[in-house]
């Protein structure tokens, strides 16, 4: 059975990949990082993202594999993507189809307000 966790930007699914198509498991879980290119990415903040993912599935090794506790990881990458946000490790994609500025509204940097924000 698929078990599945959708937030704003991060969806995690009881499944694996082939050939575009979710196969729903009970050992594999994928992960899907801005389906909606909100965020300018490195690879390295990409790959922050991926190893804290990591750490929060092991830190709940032995759990239920239930949409609750999915949620739970979810929500707790939402956390951390907006730190990256903060951080200024990541920025807004200004040219995405989708601009709410879902985690505030972005920080421009002018003589008036420069390292106010920090």
């Amino acid at each position: 059975m698929l078990v599945k966790s959708t937030t704003r930007h991060v969806r995690i699914y009881s499944a694996e990949v082939q050939d575009n198509e979710l196969i729903p498991s009970d050992n594999v879980l994928t992960l899907d990082i801005d389906p909606d290119n909100e965020f300018k990415w490195s690879e390295d903040t990409l790959q922050k993202v991926y190893r804290k993912f990591d750490e929060l599935v092991e830190n709940n090794n032995g759990e239920d594999l239930s949409e609750y506790n999915l949620r739970l990881i979810g929500s707790d990458l939402e956390h951390f993507i907006r730190s990256l946000l903060l951080g200024g490790e990541i920025s807004y994609n200004l040219g995405a189809r989708v601009r709410n500025y879902s985690m505030g509204l972005p920080r421009m940097e002018s003589p008036d307000t420069e390292a106010k924000y920090r």
